[in-house]
């Protein structure tokens, strides 16, 4: 957002005095994105550089191959470096009190990169979330798809759907003149405002809405699968269940913790904005909440690491949860399926 005052109907950064009637424009400070975004922004910038920087490492140089699952966390892991490059110009321009000095090149490609970022993790998490489902559930039957050339064909269709959806983001990612100073609009300039917000509930429908119903899906089938009570429940394997339990929690626990407040609030946000009259006090407290979790949602660039690592336990607990027999019926079938992949 732009400019120090915020006009419940217009869009960002309505210059100080520019009201058409009492009753249609409200104003309220943001002064405290000059102290709370820089330092969000600074920590996610701290936390996720080396975090990713180390995994994509360490994955380039593992020995064995990259199984299905790695695939897809190794893109989510340049998606998420390459837009905690773009963190250090956020840090500076709302240090500066919303100045943009970098030009509206790198005005463009920080909202892209934003929203590339937020999506792609998603988009990627659905895929993950669908692999570990059927390795769960349909151990046996899903072999001959848990290929590298499957995993790379999946995160191929990623990019190639997304993509497209989010080039309009380079179109409403505009510069403008405001209180003195030049800035980049968060969302897009004014006369724009209406596109924008038809276009983001598209977005969020097939970016947001839709995955997670599949994840939410995917992980309910494989608590029910673990909870399940097998014919072979050793100690050992009731351990092994409970940490795959564990770790599949965690997991849906961050990805609603990241994604679920942002999308809420961001709607709340643009509705209020849209309808022809508002309760300022609302729309100032729709307004906070979205500036609050923006950055926040950036969080899932620290996240993705950790579930680097947790996916690196996961077949090890797996194949203690597993009975004996279906184990040894997996490994068989395992010949072919490499076979396959191989191609």
């Amino acid at each position: 957002t732009a400019g120090s005052t915020h006009s419940c109907l217009s869009s960002v950064g309505l210059p100080v005095g520019s009201v058409l009637s009492e009753e249609r424009f409200c104003y309220f400070s943001e002064d405290y994105k000059q102290i709370y975004l820089p330092l969000t922004y600074s920590i996610i910038f701290m936390l996720g550089l080396p975090l990713n920087g180390t995994v994509l490492w360490l994955s380039w140089h593992q020995t064995k191959r990259w199984s299905c699952a790695t695939i897809n966390l190794v893109n989510l892991m340049v998606a998420d470096l390459l837009y905690v490059l773009t963190l250090p110009f956020l840090i500076i321009t709302y240090s500066l009190g919303d100045r943009w000095p970098f030009g509206e090149l790198l005005c463009k490609l920080v909202h892209f990169l934003f929203y590339t970022n937020l999506y792609s993790s998603i988009l990627l998490l659905t895929c993950i979330s669908v692999h570990r489902f059927l390795r769960v559930c349909h151990p046996l039957r899903s072999l001959p798809y848990q290929t590298r050339r499957h995993a790379l064909l999946g995160t191929a269709a990623t990019w190639a759907l997304l993509v497209p959806q989010l080039l309009p983001t380079l179109v409403f990612s505009q510069m403008d003149y405001i209180n003195g100073q030049m800035v980049c609009h968060d969302m897009t300039s004014p006369e724009h405002f209406d596109e924008f917000s038809a276009y983001g509930v598209v977005l969020m429908l097939s970016c947001f809405v839709f995955p997670s119903l599949v994840i939410l899906a995917c992980y309910s089938l494989m608590v029910r699968s673990l909870t399940k009570p097998g014919e072979t429940l050793m100690m050992v394997g009731s351990a092994a269940r409970a940490k795959s339990l564990r770790t599949t929690l965690l997991v849906c626990s961050l990805f609603t913790l990241c994604f679920v407040p942002f999308h809420i609030t961001r709607s709340l946000y643009l509705t209020l904005r849209f309808l022809p009259s508002q309760n300022c006090q609302l729309s100032m407290v729709a307004s906070l909440a979205y500036k609050i979790w923006r950055p926040l949602v950036s969080l899932s660039s620290c996240r993705n690491p950790v579930l680097y690592f947790l996916h690196s336990l996961f077949p090890y607990l797996l194949s203690l949860s597993l009975p004996p027999k279906l184990l040894h019926s997996r490994a068989q079938h395992m010949v072919s399926a490499q076979q396959v992949g191989a191609e």
